[in-house]
């Protein structure tokens, strides 16, 4: 649907003047050109036509206004026409001619004539013109363009036209932002809306944005104007990128840190598993355990790489068991597992931890999972910190379903797949051999070869496939598949698909793209398999130039950002999931290369052809370097464009008009000289003429083209897949509205400006709006044929992830409140990087746009534009987001070269248009260009209106002053080696550039200086430069007295614009100063605080301009200030500043410092310290509080910098900076008087706060704070609770858990600490359960205040409530329910997972450490970091407030006029203080040696004390238990800084450093946190939990009373302390070690301790008894943790009582046990053998035994042969002794790790036993049966008889009762024997009848027992029965048994026969003598 004015006439006008018409419908106007110098008739002649939405009523009206047209004033109107649409609606088409009316609605003579049509929506269309297209396009496409534009918003784009071209002009300057992507269009199906306008009224929105400006309720506007205010929306320039060095592919640090600490499960017989763990191409192996399916480790393997992030995080991770691995075999892989470096990366913090990895084979992927590995995986890059669960004792049974290695959301059930990557052909391949040969070759043989033998290489999960080589082809056609079998969904996430070149020395990479399967898959419900194509990818690497060694490698193969078109390759990807029950299958996942089906050309798009169109309009900021030679600019898309390397010609397809039509254009020879052929083709041009650059200042030049701009054009050919572009644009445009959004939302939250939470309304209510917007748009153009499947599912998942976030983001909308926009920004957050995610096109279509800069025909600098950008659509949300806009661009050096300092410097800056788009919408590519100009075409062109401009001459041009007021700038980069800098600003503005003056020293310049640009040229229309000025590039930089200046930052700016007809009065002028970011490089290097104002030079000369007041200041010469408007207002302060002292200060220049001071300045004004005269005896000042007032300014945003400087007062004057430091932002040293109307500072009345009084049982309740501006005495009556608690206990006894009261004796401090990790984890896991509910939390708060406050009584009831709720608190102040069964009653101290600095925010409470730096800044590449350049610390602190100070500070009590604010500090004279530290233990330290161990031992170094603890080193431990305490005097302050080193011990050589942390005792001594010695959770006198402080908790409370001023404190009777207005109940009693009671106040001075925060005034949390964590950090390796100690440290003052012996916290040693196994019997075990004999199944059964990790003690009963039954008696026993950890439930062994070993290594195994029968055979290896393995903390109790023995027993199918050995002592049972049979199922294979006994090694003396049945205490002999021996030594006794026993029957029979035979044979014997006897002597 569209309207369509044709405008031809106006007649009857008076006078000579300039005529321009508007003519508006819906709010939106469009301007004509402008008609110069005409009379009485203007003939206009010009075609409007507005897209509509939605259909037109009869009721609307078209309105058309001509003006006399003004270049300086505003535009005079003539008369204004409006027409009713009633007559247009019904007939389609009108001609009218009419008069207009003027100002007061009177009819002038001024007539206009024109034409009305209008398209419906239904297809009753009205006649086209053919003139209103260009002239060689078929109309069957343009009605296909014209579907294209149904239903949208007139959003269309601002245009130009030259005089003497008829064109259809589009929609004219609406403000983008005024459009937003508001209203839905709505489908085609429904009926059209009447109601919706589908236009914002523009004017409207102008006058609500100007009121705006005054404070408007913003809730109330309309969005889009809100926006259009904030966001200065530009419409004909793009944002600059101000970002310059490319961040990828640099290299960095990364540490990956394995722990395996067990497998499970293992398939498998008897075997010895080892696992191997692989990262990348690295290997290591654990020790290997004997015989055992589920073996411990906990063995720690660390990876370091120095690699680029790109190919870091595409290194495989392996895990594999490998089984009997020996130094002569490799063993066979039982299963592996991987995954790659990304995916546990991308996981939260960076790991997993404690998780089960499933272990599948790879050549057998129908045999299921292999078992399983349980470890722990990290990845750290440089600066991440990885918050490492507590590794305390990890004694809960796994649940292994539930804790698997796969990150969130993978189902645990993951099956096999093929992915299939389908390789088509490519295309445009660069020449890849020197051209020499071929030569040679073309000379004899005449063949002509293409220079290049393709090949693409796959890389997928650590697996590579290749296809064949093609020899010869730059267009090589492949067809081939490559298949990978993996689990499916992989958990790799990138696929490396490269074409590489095939070479007889190497092969090397053409270029390389990267699948990511999580873009081309969707995982949801609804989602998708990874599918992708067939389509085009581009690959971008190095220039196409062959050079033999291309120092630009690294980018062909994927690392850094491509600078050139290499090729582009078609692929597909399929997936298809196997079913691996399959008999067909092949099992093996070897990559495989087959055919593939070839596809049809048509299928990835139909080719079109497009034309990209680029003006220069400016090129200036051209480095020196290159200033010398002609320039020229050359733009290629793809290989279409490039001249100089572009060998391999591009197709051009055939034209589909007619078959006939065979021209063939070869682009390269044509692109040079311009002509086009003869079906009006035209050819390209790409790239500008020669032009040699002139001086613009001493680093800098520029290319003069003045108002001559050179163009270029490109035609090329590409699959038209535009659609696939527009949706990834829309979804671009919504991003970059809410991050420009969020970035307001953030910048108003910074600045404290009002009503952040109404800005960030606005921008959900525009994403909600946007999301729609999208599914209205993008789901055109379903019938293409060249959509893939990967199309279509995309659309589907991008429309219902944009539905669901525009109703999410509608949500969130109503929820947010003043105090959540902080939560709810984050969460915008994720919508933007889901948006950007999805943006994202995976299958590319058009190659994307580089600029290359030649010079003397070599490339120098590039820059690189997706073409996505730069794509025309008639849609205005589907524009790209540069298409015909004037963009800057910042050239930049390719590859490596530009990583560092080379990159930061622009080698040019363009300012450049361009336009892309198909050549059929050729018809307004110059509409975006700034107007007034005319065209320069080739001389053939001239025919054809259609042919584009060689180059652009401007007839408009308007002059300009600029005024740049550079202010100041802060926290610039430190470029010199005293670590300051000599900073000037330097300011470029089209080829104009000045300086600013240079201010030595300093790295917070206040420059307070304007610079003045005169007569600045700007080409085009005044109205549009108003809008839309040129951006200003300041540069800083450093003033060297030698050599060129250094580069230390870049910002860009733009002017505000004032244009000669308009006032220079608010709201708009003076501009205020705003703060901009300054880059260097990717990183962020200080701010500029600057305004800029460029003002239009009227008719009238300089007259009219703001006056410039001459130089004020005359020391300052011809220096200009910042004018009193602009600069801020400013007010007195007073800055006071307390000097505490220096510490640590290095040498300088080799020289100690001796004689330091301190000097600070802020704004000009300063204070210089007293002289610390020797620093070695005592480096604290002795004047401590010193002030000076300065001006400031009122707003605290612009405070400028307070510099502290360090000097060193040397002899004869003078003086060298030893360092500095810039306080950046004084705002949190400003002093803000207290509110005292919150509730801790109301003293009135008392609030009570009650511990219990039962203190035998060592319990304390969680403590009910109250507010205190209740009145009445709140009392919380403990003695109910006691009465209900009783009662309970009568109740319920079994509801009490069975663990008894611990026995005092047997607790020690361990006892105390592993009680508190517990209940730290607990508290953890709470925390995570919670945050779930704050959402809801968050709601009812903001209900809840309205209620007003609870009635008193009400709160006590509630204070009960909460009390009996909490009755099972782990400990006080914990706010933790406790878990349900009851803890042991233990005290606890506090285990902190980090620093206790952090929980306590650094101790600078009052004493700030401010760090002195000097030498220059390092950059990423030195590795030098923050660290190196700390030369010294000065410790001291700042208050700030305005002159006339509050009279209630000065009048307060004890008020000391020489501390100013700084009232009640300490003295800071040396003072001697004894510190204890007390190391516990180390965890995950990183390996020190070869075996992938350490020795670690502590080193501890505090001033002048050096301890080393070699001699107590720990052998091979990663995880070293210490539990050592170490005592130094120290005096503070000389030694204030404790260094705790873990070292490696070696035997040879010197020990290694493995890692450092470093302790400011001074900041905790001083603290009011009171860090000197952490106050315990209750007094006891004796026993594991003796108080530590030689003060008592009353001395301490009293004490801090008097400091505090605070009134107190009053100790009461029955267990009572008042504290200022708070009173403290609690016992009244104590224990000694005898069990008398005396009365004691300690208890109660405890509690006061303990809520110490609830004090009015005074009150802070005090430093509670506790464990500290602390990270190791190594020097060499900056950033990365090194492992973690876990220490804490008491400090005592030496003038005070001297405190007790120091607490034993040596590590608890193992407990002495043994072990007696009975084994009596075994029943229905496999019979195994067959018979030598008879055949039948029997076994020769024995068991074996042994307790986990002590493999070699294995011990076997004798054996029973020839059990038919499967019954086998024994009556054998086993004795295994053992140590053991009963808190940590681990056996300790201490054995040699091999023979070379030098000392002996302790291992800590779980207590596991493990029985196994074996079938005994002589001449074979024995045959495993079966095996069950007990944990001996937690097995089944054993069956009473062999039949209630079943399988279920040991696989946990049914609930058993568990026991623990250690508590029974004695168990006898039945259990049964298992094994996996072929289909990896458990079965039973027989039942084992043992006993097991448990005795201390002493009981074990007293009671000793003989081994197997031998004394003492022998076993009797098993009754076997009398078949159980051994054949082949009792032949007889196997004959009677076996033989007898079976065959006695047969073998009478046989008896029998032969008996009978012999008689036969005898009788036949002698029958023949007798015979003869017979005969002859008868």
């Amino acid at each position: 649907m569209a309207l369509i004015v044709h405008l031809k006439t106006v007649s009857e006008l008076r006078g000579r003047a300039d005529r321009i018409a508007k003519v508006t419908f819906r709010g939106q106007s469009f301007y004509s050109r402008v008609l110069e110098n005409c009379e009485d008739v203007a003939d206009f002649d010009e075609t409007f036509r507005w897209p509509v939405a939605s259909s037109i009523d009869r009721n609307e009206v078209l309105e058309i206004q001509i003006f006399n047209y003004s270049k300086v004033f505003s535009n005079k109107l003539i008369g204004t026409f409006r027409m009713v649409l009633q007559k247009v609606v019904e007939e389609n088409r009108v001609e009218v001619s009419d008069t207009l009316i003027d100002d007061n609605n009177a009819i002038i003579k001024t007539s206009l004539s024109m034409e009305v049509r209008y398209q419906a929506a239904d297809g009753t269309v009205g006649p086209w013109d053919d003139g209103d297209f260009l002239g060689d396009e078929s109309l069957q496409e343009e009605e296909k363009d014209s579907q294209e534009t149904d239903g949208l918003l007139p959003g269309s784009r601002p245009s130009t036209r030259t005089p003497g071209e008829k064109s259809f002009r589009r929609a004219g300057r609406s403000v983008f932002s005024a459009m937003k992507l508001g209203k839905t269009r709505s489908h085609k199906e429904e009926p059209q809306r009447q109601d919706e306008p589908a236009v914002l009224e523009m004017e409207d929105l102008d006058h609500l944005a100007i009121r705006l400006g005054d404070g408007l309720d913003p809730d109330s506007v309309s969005l889009a104007s809100v926006t259009a205010l904030t966001s200065n929306v530009s419409n004909k320039r793009s944002k600059p990128d101000i970002k310059m060095e490319p961040s990828a592919g640099r290299p960095m640090d990364y540490q990956v840190s394995i722990t395996v600490i067990e497998a499970r499960q293992l398939v498998g017989l008897n075997m010895d598993p080892v696992v191997c763990v692989e990262v990348g191409d690295d290997k290591k192996y654990t020790s290997m355990k004997e015989s055992t399916n589920c073996p411990y480790y906990n063995e720690y393997f660390v990876f370091d790489f120095h690699v680029s992030p790109d190919v870091m995080f595409d290194k495989i991770i392996k895990i594999s068991v490998i089984h009997s691995k020996n130094l002569l075999r490799s063993g066979t892989l039982v299963g592996s597992f991987k995954m790659d470096v990304g995916t546990v990366y991308s996981q939260p913090e960076h790991q997993f931890h404690h998780k089960w990895a499933i272990l599948s084979d790879p050549d057998d992927i129908s045999a299921g999972l292999k078992g399983y590995v349980k470890c722990d995986v990290a990845v750290v890059g440089k600066g991440d910190n990885i918050k490492t669960p507590h590794k305390a004792n990890e004694t809960d049974e796994d649940d292994i379903e539930g804790n698997l290695l796969l990150p969130e959301g993978v189902p645990p059930e993951r099956q096999w797949a093929r992915f299939y990557v389908k390789i088509y052909r490519a295309e445009g391949l660069p020449r890849m051999n020197t051209s020499l040969m071929a030569n040679v070759k073309k000379a004899f043989i005449g063949e002509n070869k293409d220079l290049v033998d393709p090949y693409v290489q796959v890389f997928f999960a650590g697996q590579k496939g290749k296809t064949s080589v093609q020899k010869s082809s730059y267009e090589p056609l492949w067809n081939e598949q490559v298949v990978f079998t993996d689990l499916f969904p992989p958990l790799c996430k990138r696929m490396k698909v490269q074409i590489r070149d095939s070479d007889k020395v190497n092969d090397v990479a053409i270029g390389t793209h990267f699948i990511d399967l999580r873009k081309i898959s969707n995982d949801g419900d609804k989602g998708f398999l990874p599918t992708l194509g067939p389509a085009w990818v581009n690959m971008y690497g190095s220039t196409r130039n062959y050079t033999l060694l291309d120092e630009h490698q690294d980018l062909n193969e994927g690392l850094g950002e491509g600078v050139s078109f290499r090729a582009r390759l078609m692929l597909g990807l399929a997936v298809e999931i196997l079913d691996t029950s399959n008999p067909e299958l092949t099992s093996s996942t070897e990559v495989q290369v087959e055919q593939a089906t070839p596809v049809s050309e048509s299928c990835t798009g139909r080719m079109e052809e497009f034309f990209l169109f680029g003006a220069f309009l400016e090129a200036s900021m051209i480095d020196r370097k290159n200033g010398d030679k002609p320039v020229t600019f050359e733009v290629t898309i793809g290989n279409y464009g490039n001249e100089v390397d572009g060998t391999s010609r591009p197709q051009r397809p055939r034209p589909r008009k007619e078959p006939g039509d065979e021209e063939e254009v070869d682009l390269i020879q044509n692109s040079s000289d311009d002509e086009g052929d003869e079906a009006g083709d035209l050819a390209s041009v790409s790239s500008t003429p020669p032009m040699r650059p002139q001086i613009t200042d001493r680093n800098y030049f520029h290319l003069p083209y003045l108002e001559r701009k050179p163009c270029i054009y490109i035609k090329s050919w590409w699959p038209d897949q535009r659609r696939r572009l527009y949706n990834a644009n829309i979804m671009d445009h919504i991003a970059d509205k809410l991050e420009e959004g969020l970035n307001d939302v953030q910048e108003m939250i910074k600045t404290e400006k009002s009503y952040p939470e109404r800005r960030l309304r606005g921008v959900l209510e525009e994403l909600s709006c946007g999301c729609h917007r999208f599914l209205s748009l993008s789901d055109k153009d379903q019938g293409h044929s060249s959509r893939t499947r990967l199309d279509r599912e995309r659309l589907k998942s991008c429309m219902r992830e944009l539905e669901s976030m525009g109703q999410q983001a509608k949500s969130l909308r109503a929820q947010v409140k003043r105090h959540t926009v902080r939560d709810k920004l984050r969460l915008c957050q994720n919508f933007l990087q889901k948006l950007r995610f999805l943006a994202d096109e995976p299958q590319h279509s058009i190659p994307d746009v580089f600029i290359w800069m030649m010079s003397n025909n070599k490339r120098i600098a590039y820059a690189r534009v997706p073409s996505k950008d730069l794509l025309f659509s008639i849609v205005e949300e589907e524009l790209g987001k540069d298409c015909a806009k004037v963009k800057t661009l910042f050239l930049k050096l390719p590859g490596k070269r530009g990583f560092g300092s080379a990159g930061w410097t622009v080698q040019a800056k363009l300012e450049l248009y361009l336009w892309l788009g198909l050549s059929k919408q050729r018809k307004d590519f110059l509409c975006g260009l700034p107007c007034g100009f005319e065209e320069v075409k080739a001389a053939q062109g001239l025919g054809l209106h259609s042919f584009p401009p060689i180059s652009l001459v401007y007839t408009k041009k308007q002059t300009f002053q600029l005024r740049a007021h550079m202010y100041q700038a802060r926290s610039l980069f430190a470029a010199d080696s005293t670590g300051l800098s000599d900073p000037f600003a330097r300011v470029f503005f089209i080829n104009q550039s000045q300086c600013t003056e240079v201010l030595n020293e300093t790295l917070c310049p206040t420059w307070d200086q304007m610079l003045v640009f005169d007569n600045l040229e700007l080409y085009g229309e005044a109205h549009e430069l108003r809008d839309d000025p040129p951006i200003i590039v300041i540069e800083i930089y450093d003033q060297d007295s030698m050599g060129k200046a250094d580069f230390m930052g870049r910002t860009f700016a733009k002017p505000l614009v004032k244009m000669a007809d308009e006032a220079y009065c608010p709201p708009r002028f003076p501009p205020q100063l705003e703060y901009y970011q300054i880059y260097r490089g990717n990183a962020t290097a200080g701010d500029l605080l600057a305004a800029f104002e460029l003002l239009q030079i009227g008719p009238s000369g300089k007259a009219d301009l703001p006056p410039i007041n001459g130089p004020v200041d005359m020391d300052r010469g011809p220096i200009m200030p910042v004018p009193v408007g602009i600069r801020p207002v400013l007010s007195k302060y007073r800055v006071e500043v307390l000097f505490w002292g220096l510490r640590d200060l290095k040498r300088v220049n080799l020289a100690q410092v001796d004689r330091p001071r301190v000097d600070i300045e802020c704004a000009g004004k300063g204070v210089q310290s007293s002289l610390i005269h020797n620093y070695k005896k005592n480096p604290n000042f002795n004047t401590l509080v010193k002030w000076f007032e300065v001006d400031l300014p009122e707003n605290e945003l612009l405070h400028p910098p307070l510099n502290i400087r360090v000097v060193d007062c040397r002899a004869f004057g003078r003086y060298t900076l030893v360092g500095s430091h810039a306080v950046s932002s004084l705002r949190r040293f400003i002093y803000r008087p207290p509110d005292r109307s919150a509730a801790n500072w109301n003293t009135t009345g008392e609030v009570v706060v009650s511990m219990e009084p039962e203190v035998p049982v060592k319990k304390l309740e969680t403590l009910v704070k109250l507010d205190a501006t209740s009145d009445a005495v709140v009392k919380v009556d403990v003695a109910e609770d006691e009465k209900e608690r009783k009662k309970k206990k009568k109740k319920g006894p079994s509801e009490e858990a069975e663990e008894e009261e611990p026995d005092e004796s047997m607790l020690d401090w361990w006892s105390k600490y592993f009680a508190s990790i517990d209940t730290m984890k607990e508290q953890l896991r709470q925390h995570e359960t919670s945050g779930i509910d704050l959402e809801e939390k968050e709601e009812m708060d903001s209900t809840e205040g309205l209620k007003g406050p609870v009635k008193n009584k009400e709160k006590s009831r509630a204070a009960k409530e909460e009390k009996k709720k909490k009755n099972q608190n782990p400990g006080p102040g914990q706010g933790s329910e406790a878990p349900e069964k009851k803890k042991a009653k233990i005290d606890e101290l506090k285990v902190y997972p980090k620093e206790l600095e952090s929980e306590f925010d650094n101790f600078e409470d009052w004493l700030h450490t401010f760090n002195l730096l000097r030498g220059k800044t390092g950059d990423d590449e030195d590795g030098s970091t923050e660290e190196e350049r700390i030369v010294g610390r000065f410790k001291g602190s700042l208050c700030v407030y305005k002159v006339p100070l509050p009279e209630d500070v000065s009048r307060e009590a004890g008020y000391d006029p020489t501390y100013g604010m700084f009232q009640g500090i300490p003295s800071n004279d040396p003072i001697n203080v004894l510190v204890r530290i007390y190391v516990v233990r180390a965890t995950d330290l990183h390996p020190a040696d070869i075996n992938g161990k350490a020795d670690p031992y502590i080193a501890i170094k505090l001033g002048k004390t050096d301890i080393r603890d070699k001699e107590n080193y720990i052998s091979k431990q990663l995880n070293p238990v210490f539990g050592k305490s170490f005592d130094i005097e120290a005096s503070f302050p000389m030694e204030s800084m404790l260094t705790v080193a873990v070292y490696d011990w070696d035997l040879v050589g010197t020990d290694d450093l493995i890692g450092e942390t470093k302790i400011d005792l001074e900041n905790r001594f001083y603290s009011k946190h009171r860090a000197t010695c952490g106050i315990a959770q209750t007094y006891s006198i004796h026993g594991y939990n003796i108080w530590r402080d030689p003060m008592k908790p009353s001395q301490i409370l009293t004490r801090l009373c008097k400091e505090g001023k605070v009134d107190g404190p009053h100790f009461g009777p029955h267990g009572r302390v008042k504290v200022a207005n708070r009173v403290f109940t609690g016992p009244s009693e104590i224990e000694d070690e005898n069990g008398q009671r005396k009365p004691t106040d300690e208890h109660v001075a405890l509690s006061a301790l303990r809520h110490w925060e609830d004090i009015p005034r005074v009150g802070c949390r005090l430093v509670p008894e506790h464990v500290e964590t602390r990270p190791l950090l190594n020097p060499d390796k900056p950033g990365i943790e090194q492992g973690r100690l876990e220490l804490w440290v008491d400090m005592f003052p030496m003038d005070m009582p001297a405190p007790g012996t120091p607490l034993d916290i040596s590590p608890r040693k193992p407990k002495k046990y043994e072990l007696r196994v009975i084994v009596w019997n075994t029943d229905e075990v496999v019979l195994e053998d067959d018979d030598f004999f008879t055949g039948e199944k029997s076994s020769d059964i024995f068991v074996r035994g042994w307790l986990k990790g002590q493999q070699e003690d294995k011990q076997d009963t004798d054996v029973h042969y020839h059990s038919l039954t499967g019954e086998g008696n024994f009556n054998w026993r086993y004795l295994f002794p053992f140590d053991y950890l009963a808190a940590e439930e681990k056996i300790v062994m201490s054995k040699k790790e091999s023979m070379f070993s030098w000392d002996e290594t302790e291992y800590k195994i779980p207590a596991r036993l493990t029985l196994q029968i074996w079938d005994a055979d002589h001449f074979s290896a024995d045959d495993f049966l079966g095996a069950i393995e007990l944990d001996l903390n937690r097995f089944p109790r054993g069956a009473k008889t062999a039949k209630q023995c079943t399988m279920e027993m040991a696989t946990g199918e049914v609930d058993v009762p568990l026991v623990s050995i250690f508590k029974q002592k004695r168990v006898k049972g039945w259990w049964p024997l298992l094994a996996r049979n072929e289909n990896d199922e458990f079965e039973l294979t027989g039942k084992v009848e043992a006993e097991l006994h448990l005795l201390t090694a002493e009981e074990a003396e007293k009671n000793p027992v003989g081994l197997a049945r031998n004394e003492p205490d022998p076993l009797e002999k098993p009754n076997r029965p009398d078949t159980s021996f051994i054949w082949f030594l009792n032949p007889l006794k196997s004959a009677r048994y076996f033989l007898w026993h079976t065959y006695r029957w047969l073998l009478l029979k046989l008896l029998l026969l032969l008996l009978l035979l012999l008689l036969l044979a005898l009788f036949l014997y002698s029958l023949p003598g007798y015979l003869a006897k017979k005969i002859l002597g008868a």
